[in-house]
C-alpha cells in the first residue's frame, strides 16, 4: 500500500497511515492474523530481498488499489506469480478499476477527511475480517492468482527452498521454530511436537509441522493420532505427497485395509511413475496378506503356513507392485528386497515362481543396497537391505555377520531394529530358512533388549485442579480447610481406576489438587512425569508460595522431587528450556495445560483417565482448570470430575 498522505484521483489527500491503523490492522487482526506492513522492516540491508521473501511466506498479503502505485502494483505481482492463494485486495474511491483486476473482488472503503469514514469505518472493517477469514479458510485447490488460473499446469516453488539466506522476521521466525522441531523429533517428544505444531508461523510451516508431529507419532505406533496429524495436513494441501503417504501407512496400520488399499490405488493413479507410490501400494496389500493368515496369534507354525498357502493371490498382488516400483527405480532397494523376499515366499508356499525372476531380482537388490551404503556409510536401511538379501540365498554364517553389522548401525535405535525383527519374525511364522531367519532373530533381539525400548504405559493418568486458596481470596475456592475431603477423593478415584506401576500420571506441581495428586501416585508406584509451565524458581512463586500455608506446600513439593528417582518418576520437564518461550500475547498455564494434553494423547487417546479437581467455574485467568476439561472432552469422555462444591 501507500505510505504517508497521497493525493487522491479526486486531488484529496488520503492519509494511508491513518488507513492503516484505524481500518487495515484492526480488521486483520481481528481475523487472528499478525500484521506486518514492509516498511515496518527496521533491519538494514536490502528491502527488496525481505520483501520477496515476505510475499513468498505469508499467509495473506493485502493490496490497497486505491492509487495507481507502481511499488504496490509490482509487489501484486509477484505475490501472483508465487503464491495461487492468499491475496486480499481492497480500495478506496477511485474512477475506475484497472482491467487486469476488474473482475476481482475486491473491498471498497470510504473515506472522509483524508481517513477512514466513521460512518462506515466499522462496517468496513467487519467485512474485511470476514475476507480475510474466508481467504484463509479458501479450498487448497481453488486458484485466486490470475497467473495460476491461466497457466493451470504451473505449479508454486517450494516455499522452503527459496529461503533466502538474508534473515528476515518470517526466516528468523522459522529457524526459531524448526531448531525446537528438530529437539522434539530426535527425543520422540511427541507431545512436545504437537504444541509447536499448533504454534507455527505461518500455515506453510503448519503443514511441515503436522508432517513432523505425525511421523514422531507413526513411529512410536501411535497410528489413529498420527492418521489425525497426515489428515489435517491434507486439508490444507490435499495433494501433499508426504501427508497422503503416510495417511495410507497409518490405515493400513489400523487394520483398514480397505480404506487404504483404495487411498493406494487412487495415489498410484496420480502417480504413475512414482516409486515411492508403487511401493506404498505394495506394503498395503503386504499387510492385508498377512492379515488374512495371522488370525490368531495362538496358531502354530505349520497352521500358520497352511492358511498363508490359501492367500497367496494378494501376496502375488503385493509381489507384483513391489517389483515395477523397483523396476521403475533400481536405486530404490526397500522395494527390491520386498519383491524379492515375497517372490521366494511365494515359492516357499508353493507357488510356481521363475528361476530367472528370482536371479534378476538378487542382482538388482545386491546393486542398489551396495551402492546405497556407498553413498552414505551409515544408511541403516541399506544395510537392513543387504542383510535380508543375505537370509534369502547365503548361509548362515554370512546371515549372523551382516545382522551384526545391522544391529550396530541402529545406534540403539528400538524402532528402527523392532521394524526390521517384524520382517524376520513374519519369516520365522512361515518356517522360511528358520535356522538362518532364527540366527538373525536372535542377533537383533539381544541388540533390542539393550536399547531403550519406548515406555507404555498402561493408561495415563492426567490430572488437573485448583490451587488451594490464599489467605485473602474473596469467595472461597478450595480452602485449606478441604484439603483432607480432596486428599480422600483423588486417593478414592485412583482406586477406582486401579492406579499403580506400569501406569503414568502428568500434572503441573502447584500447590493443592496437583500435588495431593502426584503424592498419592507416587505411593501407588505410579510412574510420574511433572510438566512445569514456568522454570522453577518461578513456578513456586506463582503456583505454591501464594496459596494458604504456601511454605509448608513447598517443602512438599521439594520433598515429592527428592523422593522419587527414575523409573518411578521422570525429572520435571520446564517448558521454556523444552518448548521455547510462548507465543507473543499467550498464557503459559494455556500452553502447558495442551503441553500436559498432547504428551497424553501422545501414548493413545484410548489411554488417557482424566481427574480433575473442580468447583465448575472459571479460574479468573488463562489455563485454568476450565481450560483444561474443555481440551480434554474434545478428544475422550473419560473425565473424572471430583467437585469442589459437594466436598
Amino acid at each position: 500500500m501507500p505510505f504517508g498522505t497521497k493525493p487522491g484521483a479526486d486531488g484529496k489527500d488520503i492519509d494511508f497511515n491513518r488507513v492503516y491503523a484505524e481500518l487495515l490492522k484492526p480488521a486483520l487482526e481481528a481475523a487472528g492474523c499478525e500484521v506486518f506492513r514492509a516498511d515496518e522492516e527496521q533491519r538494514a540491508g536490502d528491502i527488496r530481498t525481505d520483501m520477496f521473501q515476505e510475499l513468498l511466506v505469508a499467509d495473506l498479503v493485502l493490496a490497497d488499489l486505491t492509487l495507481d502505485n507502481p511499488n504496490v502494483w509490482y509487489e501484486l505481482g509477484i505475490r501472483h506469480a508465487l503464491r495461487a492463494r492468499g491475496v486480499l485486495l481492497v480500495q478506496g474511491p477511485r474512477l475506475s478499476s484497472p482491467f487486469d483486476i476488474y473482475t476481482d473482488r475486491k473491498l471498497r472503503y470510504r473515506l472522509k477527511d483524508g481517513g477512514p469514514d466513521p460512518e462506515f469505518v466499522e462496517a468496513n472493517k467487519a467485512a474485511l475480517t470476514t475476507m480475510a477469514l474466508a481467504t484463509l479458510a479458501v479450498d487448497a485447490q481453488r486458484k485466486v492468482s490470475p497467473v495460476y488460473t491461466l497457466l493451470p499446469h504451473l505449479r508454486e516453488p517450494a516455499w522452503r527452498d527459496l529461503l533466502l539466506q538474508d534473515k528476515s522476521e518470517f526466516g528468523a521466525a522459522f529457524e526459531r521454530w524448526d531448531a525446537r522441531m528438530k529437539v522434539a523429533r530426535a527425543k520422540c517428544n511427541a507431545g512436545d511436537l504437537l504444541v509447536l505444531a499448533s504454534e507455527t508461523p505461518t500455515q506453510a510451516l503448519w503443514l511441515e509441522a503436522k508432517r513432523a508431529a505425525g511421523n514422531s507419532l507413526l513411529q512410536v505406533r501411535q497410528f489413529a493420532f498420527a492418521l489425525e496429524q497426515f489428515e489435517d495436513g491434507l486439508r490444507v494441501e490435499p495433494d501433499d505427497r508426504a501427508c497422503r503417504s503416510k495417511r495410507i501407512v497409518c490405515l493400513g496400520r489400523l487394520g483398514q485395509h480397505e480404506e487404504a488399499l483404495e487411498a493406494a490405488r487412487q495415489f498410484v493413479v496420480d502417480r504413475p511413475g512414482d516409486a515411492e507410490a508403487l511401493s506404498l501400494a505394495g506394503r498395503v496389500e503386504k499387510d492385508r496378506w498377512q492379515s488374512r493368515w495371522r488370525t490368531s496369534a495362538d496358531l502354530s507354525p505349520d497352521r500358520f503356513r497352511m492358511a498363508a498357502c490359501l492367500e497367496t493371490a494378494s501376496l502375488e498382488d503385493s509381489q507384483a507392485l513391489y517389483r515395477k516400483a523397483f523396476v521403475i527405480d533400481p536405486s530404490h532397494h526397500y522395494s527390491g528386497i520386498n519383491a524379492l523376499t515375497l517372490l521366494m515366499l511365494l515359492r516357499h508356499l508353493g507357488g510356481e515362481v521363475q528361476q530367472v525372476a528370482v536371479d534378476n531380482l538378487i542382482g538388482g537388490v545386491l546393486w542398489a543396497a551396495l551402492t546405497a551404503q556407498e553413498r552414505d556409510t551409515s544408511d541403516y536401511w541399506a544395510k537392513a537391505s543387504y542383510a535380508e538379501l543375505c537370509l534369502l540365498v547365503h548361509s548362515r554364517d554370512v546371515v549372523e555377520k551382516e545382522f551384526r553389522k545391522v544391529a550396530t548401525a541402529a545406534k540403539r535405535d528400538w524402532f528402527a531394529l523392532d521394524s526390521t525383527r517384524q520382517t524376520l519374525t513374519m519369516l520365522r511364522d512361515l518356517q522360511f530358512r528358520l535356522e538362518e531367519t532364527s540366527a538373525a532373530l536372535e542377533i537383533l533381539d539381544h541388540e533390542i533388549a539393550c536399547s531403550m525400548p519406548p515406555f507404555k504405559p498402561r493408561q495415563v493418568l492426567l490430572f488437573s485442579g485448583h490451587m488451594v486458596d490464599t489467605p485473602t481470596r474473596a469467595k472461597p475456592r478450595f480452602p485449606a480447610a478441604m484439603v483432607p475431603r480432596a486428599t480422600a477423593e483423588i486417593e478414592r478415584v485412583l482406586d477406582e481406576l486401579q492406579a499403580g506401576p506400569g501406569d503414568l500420571a502428568l500434572t503441573q506441581g502447584a500447590a493443592g489438587g496437583d500435588l495431593i495428586f502426584a503424592e498419592a501416585c507416587a505411593r501407588r508406584g505410579v510412574r510420574l512425569q511433572l510438566l512445569l509451565p514456568l522454570p522453577e524458581p518461578e513456578f513456586i512463586e506463582s503456583s505454591i508460595i501464594p496459596s494458604s500455608d504456601g511454605a509448608t506446600w513447598r517443602r512438599r513439593f521439594i520433598a515429592l522431587k527428592e523422593r522419587l528417582n527414575p523409573p518411578l518418576a521422570e525429572t520435571p520437564r520446564i517448558m521454556t528450556t523444552e518448548l521455547g518461550p510462548p507465543p507473543a500475547g499467550s498464557s503459559p498455564f494455556e500452553r502447558c495445560n495442551l503441553w500436559l494434553l498432547y504428551s497424553a494423547l501422545s501414548y493413545g487417546p484410548e489411554k488417557v483417565r482424566f481427574v480433575c479437581l473442580w468447583d465448575g467455574g472459571g479460574s479468573g485467568r488463562p489455563g485454568g482448570t476450565r481450560h483444561m476439561v474443555n481440551e480434554v472432552k474434545r478428544r475422550t469422555s473419560n473425565v473424572n470430575w471430583i467437585d469442589t462444591r459437594a466436598l
